[in-house]
């Protein structure tokens, strides 16, 4: 075979790959909106979240922007609707108000783009320009699309009524952590990436980063430590919260986490997608704020960790230096190494994906819980807005805190270490839990 034909072969395998991705994606996106009414669809559900019928739509019209029209340099399909999907021309609580497409008119707009964007698959070069070297502009797609995915995933833990989403519980605990920290030591490690082909700009450049020695807890706090936290008042320790967390506490009347009751006996419940049940004590807390956290982590003397902290735990190999693409090694994620991608509508208990530990013995970096970090959300130092600035550079140095590790609805093609999300520090519909952090010892740093 000759160097030609070998790369014509890579091609075809990689755009099978992406049409594969695309399908498996849609059909997520697809069973979201299919599982309820077209009076759900349209529906606000809460002014945090837009109707589902609109980020239907709105990952429509984003793959029609940059596939159709960009990579495929077609003609529009409804031009006219750009303006009302545009995420930055309008908030999401006003979106209800606008003239959307309907229910059909959506799946009808989505469908059609589709058509296009597979025409456009088999005839674009998957070379010889930024935007689609490896596929990117392909993956760039597919990401965008389950980062709404989950979203709307948000959206239906948030809407009231009978459940309509269902998926088989999560393993059982395997094998819990036998420490509760471990110390991972100080020195340098490559954080970002230059290698991913699918990476986003955020996540851009790769670059060497000096980290102290920490110790990092080995799991994600759990529900019954943190009901222990809320039984030790917790909520009413002043001493516990920072200043803003204080406020915000104090301002939105926060006593638990959020979707979480106590009955008369002093038992917790939590509603789950449309279920009322005991919170599990041993999964990981979700559904709590950045101040939250915080507050946690002083009322037990410790910290949450910092950004890079976080990734030298998941990504560092100590055996051989480098930086890995997942907590276990380069392979991809399956169902045995960590919960991702909606396989489960919750948190796996602690100790149930030990094939997706570190070798150091951290556990469930990736999936269950996105884990709130101590950093703001700025750009890695020489970082370049690509494709445009809307994805990241807009939202840099403007309050939003990092979050890492992706939670049990977020899809695998996000799971890599490096993955960078953010949101602001009160937010707490997203699937947010957190681990704790401490400084080493002087003994221990050297």
């Amino acid at each position: 075979m000759t160097t030609t034909e070998s790369a014509a072969t890579d091609e075809n395998i990689l755009r099978a790959a992406i049409a594969a991705e695309l399908d498996r994606t849609r059909r997520r996106s697809l069973a979201l909106t299919d599982s309820v009414d077209d009076a759900e669809l349209t529906r606000q559900h809460s002014p945090l979240m837009s109707p589902l019928v609109w980020d239907l739509a709105h990952v429509g019209n984003q793959e029609e922007l940059w596939l159709v029209r960009d990579v495929g340099g077609l003609v529009p399909l409804r031009s006219d609707i750009d303006e009302l999907y545009d995420a930055f021309r309008h908030a999401r609580a006003d979106r209800p108000a606008l003239p959307l497409l309907n229910p059909a008119e959506a799946r009808e707009y989505v469908r059609g783009v589709r058509e296009k964007t597979l025409d456009v698959l088999d005839r674009t070069p998957l070379r010889g320009r930024r935007l689609v070297d490896e596929g990117f502009a392909f993956g760039m797609i597919i990401q965008h699309e389950q980062q709404h995915d989950e979203t709307m995933l948000a959206t239906h833990q948030l809407r009231r009524g009978e459940p309509v989403l269902h998926a088989p519980a999560a393993p059982p605990s395997i094998a819990p952590p036998s420490a509760r920290e471990v110390l991972v030591p100080g020195g340098p490690f490559t954080m970002g990436t230059d290698a991913e082909p699918w990476a986003l700009d955020n996540e851009r450049p790769a670059r060497t980063v000096h980290v102290d020695a920490f110790h990092l807890d080995t799991a994600p706090v759990t529900n019954a430590a943190y009901a222990e936290f809320i039984a030790a008042g917790g909520y009413d320790r002043r001493e516990w919260w920072t200043e803003e967390g204080w406020a915000h506490r104090q301002r939105a009347e926060l006593r638990a986490p959020l979707f979480w009751t106590r009955d008369s006996d002093g038992t917790w419940w939590r509603r789950r997608f449309g279920v009322t049940e005991p919170v599990p004590a041993d999964e990981p807390v979700v559904h709590v704020c950045l101040h939250e956290a915080q507050a946690y982590a002083r009322s037990v003397g410790r910290r949450l960790p910092t950004e890079a902290e976080w990734e030298k735990a998941a990504r560092h190999d100590p055996a051989t230096g480098r930086s890995r693409r997942h907590p276990w090694g380069d392979a991809a994620p399956t169902e045995r190494h960590a919960n991702l991608g909606q396989r489960h509508l919750t948190p796996a208990p602690v100790g149930a994906y030990p094939l997706g530990a570190t070798p150091a013995g951290v556990h469930q970096l990736v999936g269950d819980v996105w884990e709130w970090t101590s950093s703001a959300f700025t750009g890695h130092p020489g970082f370049a807005a690509f494709p445009y600035r809307e994805y990241s550079e807009v939202f840099l140095d403007g309050g939003y805190q990092v979050l890492r590790g992706g939670s049990f609805g977020t899809d695998p093609s996000m799971a890599r270490a490096s993955f960078r999300n953010w949101d602001l520090p009160i937010r707490r519909q997203i699937f947010a839990g957190f681990r704790c952090a401490r400084d080493a010892t002087r003994a221990e740093r050297t």
